[in-house]
Formats: structure tokens, sequence, C-alpha cells
């Protein structure tokens, strides 16, 4: 999407008539402009050139903006509130000369104030000095009429043209007056004199462009808050680094490093952009990117990202992210993205702006024609004209949904929820059914010790201490979780292991002294020790909690079981039950086995299991649930792109893949599932709060209009003095954005007022394909496989047997020592064998 920075936008009839003009050149797919940021997003291959043309054509300024690496941080000063200081010494000039016009023509008119006895009784000159202050005035606010006379040339009138023409209907009637004054002056018609003396509308033609300087200004102040959270994000870009060059350190600009330079970090500093450490350790304060405030150590080959903050130790870094590819960067992309871009709710309010200028004219056209027709003055159908002119307001509609969708994403990205476009922040909150990965996503991701089981006259210590010695030699990813254990634990060190083999699938054998030590699974253990029920019934239970129990045994004695799962994120159970809460089914898809992913699925407590499914199966599953209703995936792996993308809305954890991130519409930072029912509320928080923003836009025009036009005068006697139509049109966008920023104080993670959807489905006997349907499944062969011994040995050969050509599906089970192999075309055992024997586990036989 390339980005463009538009100026003269007003409201939003010139945001529709700049969103129009660039939608007809050549070669553009889709355009969105935001009135809230005056920036405009253009896909396809249209000529910048021509975009600018177009746009200049149709009234408006233009220019494209750079590149990321160059213009992130200038982006910042794109978004700073110029408009404000502008707008408020226009106000005090205006209110300069205002003050003692509003003195003479109402002070002194309707509450006799005291004037300078020069201007007593001399009518014509209290009309000339009228005519002098709002002469004045109308220069003050000069960009109003030009702004305005320039969008009605253009055939797009805006905002300022109705402005623009009730001021100057107010000043030329005034005009007229002064003029029939000077003449009744003449033939001493006093009486006329007097009469004319109260049809002046100077004040007002003045009062309506200041009261209208006053609600851009608020309106413009208002808006200034909105984007504080993009602002803030840019803030925290650091502008230099120190790196090394030529074996000395030097400070350059951020633009200036490149990837591969080596770069260095004092504490108190922050990162200047992502990195691997190469020497040092610290702990590092993330809270800018992730929310959390407190620090987490880093040290040698621990990555380490642009905007951190390093809170102690010296770091030596070696750049592998920079400019626009930073995750600070990318993150402030996903935000100005999201401005940029349009919500399927502002859709309506855009038809209606785009109309309303127009239909507004002709209102008050008929206005003055219906009142002159029925015999009113023309002083009485003027002012009706012209309050009906400046009392409608396309501005309120046309801020009604970019500034509900910036506060949200802005309260989005405080918390480490990142929508990536108005669409997904719209979207997410009308999810019926949540897909939620397991692996990385309900689990940690990383295999830990769960449960410790010494056989008596063993204490844990000294069991966890002989599986220590035993699996520290050894790469198995159950491995790394006893040796966290251990760690975790400050168990000593006290054996050496000697003569150490690793059985591939099966154990590990070594020597400790003169005892031989053994690990594994229970079969490869029952070779040399015996297993008792109690021990066997107890594997089993564990094993039916989704845990894998490893055996220990010493000189032909069992020493203890040490069960090892991939165990579920502390939040994991409470996000499950708020999104039920909500009103939303929560499917779990794994590919694990049913009965880890059932043990797995009762802990977190989800209303679906789904196992056994392929990547592509996933993607299969996502499709049946779309059928049932709004479906979000939630993942992290590559294997979960596919599914991200189906889904209606794909949810990224932070922490999983680039890929991933990139096939979703919604990244949370912080890596918790508790963030999944935060978005989600958020999300209906906001549409909520634009529905109200409508509502009010829409009912201000409704009861507005009819009322400045007179429609209650004969019946009520109500009739709107084009003073207070002005008043009430400066004030009605100031009060859209003002309840926009209310969602400041939304409170993400509180689930107290959650509610449920209407229509909440409910899915049963969902029969999902884990296959893809392109070939008819022929033929199964069950091959018998020894040394398998966890869920991470059946991936492994699940991922061999099912990367043959004319293989659909392998289920494997690492617990029968089974892979039912299905093919649709005739494969022959030797290549089974080889190919699992090529893995290190080995096949007895094929049936």
């Amino acid at each position: 999407m390339e980005q463009y920075q538009v100026t003269g936008m007003s409201c939003a009839a010139c945001s529709a008539r700049v969103e129009k003009a660039v939608s007809s050149v050549e070669g553009v797919t889709s355009c969105s402009v935001s009135l809230l940021t005056n920036s405009m997003g253009v896909e396809g291959t249209a000529d910048p050139s021509a975009i600018i043309k177009a746009i200049e054509d149709a009234g408006y300024g233009a220019k494209k903006k750079g590149t990321q690496t160059q213009s992130s941080f200038s982006d910042e000063d794109l978004l700073k509130d110029r408009e404000t200081p502008v707008l408020r010494k226009r106000l005090i000039a205006s209110l300069c000369f205002l003050i003692p016009l509003m003195y003479l023509s109402m002070g002194h008119m309707m509450w006799n104030w005291p004037i300078p006895k020069i201007l007593e009784g001399n009518h014509v000159a209290m009309g000339l000095i009228q005519l002098l202050f709002t002469t004045i005035i109308m220069v003050i606010n000069q960009k109003f009429f030009i702004s305005g006379f320039k969008s009605l040339f253009h055939k797009a009138p805006n905002m300022d043209t109705l402005v623009a023409l009730g001021s100057a209907a107010s000043y030329g009637y005034s005009v007229y007056i002064l003029f029939a004054m000077t003449d009744a002056q003449m033939h001493q018609n006093m009486d006329a004199v007097m009469k004319y003396m109260h049809e002046f509308y100077f004040e007002s033609a003045a009062m309506i462009l200041t009261l209208i300087t006053v609600g851009k200004m608020l309106e413009a102040r208002s808006k200034g808050k909105t984007t504080d959270a993009l602002k803030s994000l840019m803030k925290l870009a650091p502008k230099t680094a120190v790196v090394i060059r030529n074996g000395q350190e030097m400070e350059v600009a951020i633009e200036q490093v490149n990837q591969g330079d080596i770069f260095v970090v004092k504490p108190g500093e922050n990162i200047p952009v992502d990195g691997i450490i190469i020497e040092g350790n610290s702990a590092l304060n993330e809270s800018a990117l992730t929310g959390e405030s407190i620090p987490v150590d880093k040290k040698e080959g621990d990555a380490v990202s642009a905007a951190t903050l390093n809170t102690s130790g010296y770091l030596k870094c070696e750049a592998t992210r920079v400019g626009e590819d930073t995750t600070l960067s990318q993150i402030i992309q996903m935000v100005s993205d999201a401005a940029a871009t349009k919500a399927p709710i502002a859709k309506v309010a855009d038809k209606v702006s785009g109309v309303f200028v127009p239909t507004v004219i002709c209102i008050a056209l008929a206005t003055i024609a219906i009142w002159l027709l029925v015999g009113q003055s023309f002083g009485f159908a003027l002012a009706r004209g012209i309050s009906v002119l400046v009392i409608s307001c396309p501005c309120a509609l046309g801020l009604a949904t970019p500034v509900a969708i910036m506060v949200g994403n802005g309260m989005g990205a405080k918390h480490g929820i990142m929508f990536k476009t108005a669409v997904s922040l719209e979207e997410t909150g009308k999810t019926q059914i949540v897909a939620l990965d397991k692996t990385g996503t309900i689990t940690s991701g990383k295999p830990q010790v769960t449960d410790m089981v010494p056989v008596d006259g063993i204490s844990e210590e000294d069991l966890l201490s002989m599986a220590y010695a035993l699996e520290k030699k050894s790469e198995h990813p159950l491995a790394h979780a006893i040796l966290q254990k251990a760690e975790e634990t400050q168990i000593n060190d006290n054996f050496e292991i000697k003569d150490f083999q690793a059985v591939a699938g099966n154990g590990l054998s070594g020597k400790i002294e003169n005892e031989m030590i053994y690990g594994g699974n229970q079969r490869f253990i029952e070779k040399y020790a015996m297993i008792s029920a109690s021990m066997i019934k107890k594997s089993e239970e564990l094993a039916n909690q989704g845990k894998t129990p490893l055996f220990f045994a010493c000189d032909n004695q069992l020493i203890g079981i040490i069960a090892v799962a991939d165990v579920i994120k502390e939040d994991s159970p409470q996000a499950v039950k708020e999104l039920q809460n909500m009103g939303i089914h929560v499917v779990m898809l794994t590919g694990d086995n049913e009965r880890t992913a059932k043990a797995i699925g009762e802990q977190a407590g989800v209303d679906q299991v789904i196992a056994g499914v392929l990547p592509e199966g996933k993607e299969s599953v996502i499709r049946d649930l779309k059928e049932k209703g709004k479906v979000a995936m939630v993942g992290d792996g590559i294997n979960d792109a596919p599914a991200l993308t189906r889904a209606d809305m794909g949810i990224a954890i932070g922490a999983g893949t680039d890929i991933a991130i990139d096939a979703a519409d919604v990244v949370l930072m912080k890596s918790r599932l508790s963030d999944v029912p935060a978005a989600i509320r958020l999300s209906r928080a906001t549409l909520k709060n634009i529905h109200e923003n409508l509502f009010w836009a829409f009912i201000y025009n409704i009861i507005g209009i009819p009322l400045a036009a007179g429609a209650w005068y004969m019946l009520l006697g109500w009739k709107l003095n084009p003073m207070f139509g002005a008043a009430a049109m400066s004030l009605s966008s100031f009060c859209v954005v003002t309840n926009a920023l209310r969602l400041n104080f939304f409170k993400i993670h509180d689930a107290s007022k959650d509610k449920k959807i209407k229509n909440s489905v409910v899915l049963e006997n969902i029969q999902v394909q884990n296959t893809t349907k392109q070939e008819e499944i022929t033929m199964k062969k069950t091959m018998k496989i020894e040394g398998m011994m966890c869920g991470h040995c059946e991936a492994t050969v699940k991922k061999a047997l099912e990367s043959i050509d004319g293989v659909t599906e392998a289920v494997v089970s690492h617990e029968s020592g089974t892979a039912v192999v299905s093919m649709t075309t005739e494969i022959s055992d030797e290549v089974l064998t080889q190919t699992i024997e090529d893995k290190d586990y080995k096949v007895t036989g094929i049936e």
C-alpha cells in the first residue's frame, strides 16, 4: 500500500471527493482516505504523479510519503497538531473584533448599553462600523471562503461551502439593508431607518465564522489526542546508534545502520535496531513493545528488539533487522495502515457524506422559497435558509467512524494487541467460533517436567540427579525439559556419565562409576528392570493426562518415573472461559493423538477437540467451521498460516513465526491467550462506540435541519437564530470526537461486563476432513515401529511418511508402536521401511 499525505480536506465530503477522484485513476485497485490523519492509502499499479494530479484536479493538495526507513520518524512530524495553534490565533483575532461588534449590534440595540455620543442616533454610522468589523473577521477567516467556493467551483461542495454560503448570505443581505438605510436616511424616513436597523445580520455573519472556528479548534485538539498512541510509538524509535567500525565505537544516525553491523548498548540506553546478542548479558525492559513492565533476562544468542531498554549490563549485538524491518517499525506500520483503512460500517457514512452538502444547499434554497411563498419577509426567509446551512454538519458523519477506529487501535497497541486494518478491528468482535492451535497457543510450546515419581527409598533429588546426568548428553526435546528442571532446582552435578549410548527412539544408557543407568520408554526399560504394576498404572494415569512418562533404572532396579509434557499456559483456562462467557464456541485443533489432545482440551476447558489434524487439514477444518458461523483462528506456527488465512479473522501469537504473523489480521504481541478475549472485547466496544457516534451524527441533523428550516414555527413558534445554528454545528463534531475518546478508559481485560452475542452457535458432530480431497484413498498399510517414545517421535515419523509421494495420511502412535499409512498408489515395503530407518527408528513388520 502506497501512502500519501492529502492537504485541504475539511470534512467527510472532501475525503469522499478525493477517494472518488483517485479511484477513477487507471491502475488504482483500491483507495482509502482518512480525514482524521489527512492520509490516503492506495493499492494498484497507478503512477504516483497521476494520483497526485487527480487529487489536485479535485481541488486538494497531495504528496507521496517516502519509504519507511526515511520517513517513519518524520511521520511523527506529519501527525503533529498544526491546526490548533493556527485556529487559536484566528479565534483570538476574531474575538477582538467580534466583542465590540456584538456590543454594538446586540448590547446597545437590545439592552441599551451605552455607546459613544457620536454614534447615538446615527444608525448609518453604526451600520458602517458593523460592516467594517464583520469584513475584518471575514478576512481573518478567509480560509472558509477560499476552500468553500473552490470546492463549489469544482462541483464538490464541502462543509466550508455551507459556512461560506451562510456567512456570505448574511453579509450580502446586511450590505443591501445598509444601502437601503442610507436611502431612507436621505428621504428622512426615520421609521424605515429603525426598521432596517433590526434587519442587520452582520453579527450573524461574523458569529458564524467565529463559532465554527471554535468548533474546529476543539475538534483539532480532540483529533490530536486520538493519534497519541501512534505518536507515542514513533517517539520510541531511537534516532542514533553506537556501532563498531574499523575497531572503533562511533555514533551514527539510525538510517545508517546496516544489517550485519555490530552495535553496542550500554546500561540505560535503548536498543537501536533488532539484533542478536553476541557478547554480554542483561535484563531488558520490553514494555514499549509488549506492555510487560518486568524486565526480561537476555544472554548471548538471544534476540533483542528496537526501542527496548537495556536496564543493566553492556551488550554487543549484531544487527539483523533495520529500518522498516524492525519490530517497532512494523508495529508503527500496522497502526498507520489501520488508520489509513476504512471499516465496512464507514461506507454508510461515506455514501451519505458524498451527497450531504448538495442536499443541504437544496434544502436551504427550498426553505427560502417556501417561506417567501407563504408570505414571510425576505429577511425571515433568508434567516431560515442560513440557519439550515450553518447547522448542517457533514463533519460529524465523517469523523464518527475513523476517530473511534483510531482510538480503539491505539488502545490495542498500548496493550500489545495489533489490528492490521480497520476491517479487522471491526470484524473481530463479531466472532462466533474461535479455533485454537494447541502447541504454542494453548500450551507453552516447550516440554516441561510436570511430575516426578521415585520408587520407595529414592528421593526426588536423587532421581532428578541421575536423570540429569544421563539426559544432559542427549539432544532430544524431552531431555531439554529435564535439564531445565535440574537447573531450576539447582541440582548438583555430582554424577559423571561414561560409556554414554543413545538407542534411537527407545532411550539412553550410560555408566555412573560401576552402575549402569537407563532412561527411556516402558518397553525399553522393561529389558533391564522389573516395573511394578503400581508404577505401570501410574504411568498410564500420566499418559491419560497428556504427559509422556520417562522411566529410569539403575543396576536393573527401577528408580522412578519423570513425566514430561507441553503444559498449558497459566492464562489459557481463564481465557477459554471468558470466550465461552461471550457466547463463543471454542475449538482446539492439534496434530497430536486423540488421548493427548483430549487431556489438554479438558485442562483448558474447550468445547471441542479435533485431533490428528494435518496443516492442510486445519485449513479444511476452518472451511467447515465457517459454514456454522464467523470463525477466528488463533495460531503461531508455519503450519497455521493456511488456516489463519482461511479464517474470517486470523489471530497470530506474537512470539510465533513471521509467516504466521504475516498471514494474520490481528497480532498478539504478548503471546498470551488472554489477549484473544481482550481483542474481541475491544472490537465490540469500538463498534458500539461507532454506532453511538453515527446515531448522534444522524439524529443531530435529522432534528436540527427541520428546526433550522422553521418546520415548527407555524405550530409552536420555534425558530432558530443562525448564530445558535452555528454554535450547534461547531459542537457536534467535538461531541462525536469526545465520545470516541471515552474508549481510552475502556478496560479491555475486564470480563465482568461481557455479554453473549446473539445467535451463538453450538457445534455438534462436526465431521472434519484431515486430508485434502484431491484423490480417493485406495490402500492402507500398518507398520510396526520400534523406537518411538513420545509425541515428538510421532511427529517425526508422521512427517517422514507423509513426504512420500502417494501417501495421503499417516496416523502414528508411539504408545502402540504403529503407523497406519493411507496411500493412493502402491508403495513398496522397502521404501516405507527405508524412510523410517533413515530417521533412526526400526520397522519390525508391515501388514
